[in-house]
Parts: structure tokens; sequence; C-alpha cells
């Protein structure tokens, strides 16, 4: 199989999951082994949001939306152009993945399959309906897929490399356990957002976007704000308060009402706006509802803390600020090119 087959199996698929968008979920036609596959994928997504209470249809939609926007021939053309594939002897790679957004392995999948070699994938449990059937969908409109993708959820074995997203507490366990094996191991990390008291109110009602999608739950979420000393909350408070129907689904509104009761019993100060609460506070990594600040006096000052905690951060979104910032709306908006921790996988994956 060359990289043009594996090129037109992702387009396919990326075809086949452009029917489910956030906003109209359609059976179209010229959609390739559609019958076989369309209504038992819909059963699948019942059976995901079933399972894991987070996977509200808005969120599973908004991820086969991206997906199916990145997975064009145009765009994995362009991806995988700048590798060379050829010298390439198939290898087995594991993969351990997090659970914590809809199909949050499926980079690591596409890549470890784009290369040539085979995959082994361990699934968390909190997502575990959705990408073996799309494993199945790649191996129907591409047959020498056959064989070269499996799921296990027992203890991984016989496999050359490995790729493992976790916790910085887990990530200790991978690094141990794998020490003899070729890996690439994601740590946490959080996302960013830098405010200069210039944004126009467009920019502020996309960084929302960047907030509250899945819920926070994303290592791409912004979970922390940068602010000048005496910065007005209030223009952001307007900006984001088109998400304030948030409040009415249950899990997150257990979340809001838990993590209030708990700063308020802490005497923390607050800002809260019915839906979400903003704290000053060191930290990177803020509970669901909760947005942390912390102020600047500098722009060198700010550029200098971004350059020690590099490692701690996913995303920075900016405006006008470094060369690699993200623009406010797009941090849940990646290409495929855009890696994970800044680590190039297929360049891991092809020097194995």
């Amino acid at each position: 199989m060359d990289l043009q087959q594996r090129i037109n199996a992702f387009s396919k698929l990326g075809a086949f999951l452009s029917q489910f968008s956030t906003n109209n979920t359609q059976k179209k036609d010229g959609v390739e082994a559609n019958d076989l596959f369309y209504d038992g994928f819909k059963h699948q997504i019942k059976l995901a949001k079933e399972h894991n209470g987070w996977f509200t249809d808005a969120n599973i939609t908004f991820s086969f939306e991206s997906w199916a926007n990145a997975l064009t021939t145009t765009n994995l053309s362009q991806w995988t152009k700048v590798y060379t594939f050829n010298a390439l002897h198939p290898k087995t790679i594991a993969i351990i993945m997090a659970g914590n957004i809809p199909l949050v392995g499926f980079h690591d999948f596409l890549s470890v399959l784009m290369s040539g070699h085979n995959v082994i994938a361990k699934q968390s449990s909190n997502d575990k309906h959705l990408l073996p059937y799309l494993a199945k969908y790649l191996e129907v409109v591409e047959p020498n897929f056959k064989g070269r993708i499996s799921f296990t959820d027992q203890k991984l074995s016989n496999f050359d490399a490995v790729i493992a997203t976790g916790s910085d507490n887990t990530a200790r366990y991978f690094e141990y356990y794998f020490k003899n094996k070729p890996s690439i191991i994601r740590k946490n990390r959080n996302s960013v957002a830098v405010l200069t008291n210039h944004e126009t109110k467009e920019q502020l009602e996309a960084l929302s976007n960047d907030i509250f999608r899945y819920y926070g739950l994303g290592c791409r979420n912004v979970s922390k704000l940068f602010v000048p000393k005496d910065y007005n909350f209030d223009t952001f408070f307007n900006a984001v308060y088109n998400w304030h129907p948030i409040i009415n689904e249950a899990k997150y509104a257990n979340n809001y009402d838990y993590n209030k009761a708990v700063y308020l019993m802490s005497e923390f100060e607050l800002l809260d706006n019915g839906f979400l609460m903003v704290k000053e506070d060191d930290s990177y990594s803020s509970p669901i509802a909760t947005v942390f600040y912390e102020t600047y006096e500098s722009k060198e000052q700010l550029l200098e803390k971004l350059r020690q905690d590099t490692h701690k951060m996913q995303c920075i979104v900016a405006d006008g600020l470094i060369s690699e910032e993200i623009p406010f709306g797009q941090t849940q908006k990646p290409e495929l090119w855009d890696y994970a921790d800044n680590v190039d996988t297929v360049e891991f994956l092809l020097k194995i």
C-alpha cells in the first residue's frame, strides 16, 4: 500500500464523517460504503453518549466536523509531502489514548497508519465506541489496512514503540514501563490566552469557544488568562455570555456548584457571572467552570514567564505577541501538522 492509497482512504473517511455535522446530520449520496456503515455509526454515537455524560451531541459532532475538514486529499497531501516514507519498514506502534474529548487519540492513530506502520490501540474506557468503528470503515474502503489495526483492553505486548498520553502522574509510570522502547510520553498541558485590553468584542467572543468547547476538558482549551494589572473583566464577561446556556447542562452545573462552594468556604476572591468563575491563581490547570488568571506588568515580563513555563502550555492564544500564537477561537481547530506538545509524531515514527 503506497502513500496515495493511504491518503485516499482517509479522505474517504473524512467524507463519511462530514455527514455528522453540528448543524445537520444527514446521509449523503456518493459516500463510499455508506449503506454499510451510516446507521451503525449513529448507534455507536448513541452508545458513546450513554457511556460518557461529557460526550454530548454538540461535542461529538464538533469533533467529527473538525476531522472531516482536516481529512481532505489536499490537507493530507500537504501534510505528508514534507516527509520521505519510501525506506520505512513497518513496525507495530502501541498507542495509549486519553478519553477526555471525543476521538482525542485520532491524530496519533492517523499518524501511525499514514507513516506505514501497524497500530495497536489501548483506548480509555471513556472513549471506546467511536474509533474501532471508524477503523472498520477504513478496512472496507482500503482492504490493505486489514490486519494492520487492532485494539486491546489487556496488557500491551509485541510492539516496537509507544505513544502514550496521560497525566503527570501516569507519565512517570509510562516512562518507567516503556524505558526500553522508543516513545513519546505526553503529560498534562493546558492552554492560555493573553489579553491586552485592546481585544475586539469578536475576538473575546471567539475566545469563549476556546474556553467552553468540550466543557474545557481538552488540553487545547484555554484554562488561564494573562491580563494587564487592573484589567476590567466586564468586557470579557459580556463577550462570553453567549455560552450561558451551558449552566443548564447537569454535569457542568454540578461542577460549577461544587467548585463555587469550595472557593467560598475557603474565602477565595472570585469573579462570577452565574456560569463561569474567574479566579486569580498561579496554576495553569483550572477546574471545570473556572478560568484562572494572572496579571503582568510588561510585555517583557510576560514573555519571560511564557518562556519559562513553555513545557506546561499546549496553545498560546494572542494577537501579535509571538510567532507561534494561535488566533482567538482557533484552539480546537488544529491543522494536521499542529502536533501535540510540538513533538513531530510522524518524524518520530519515520526514525524507528
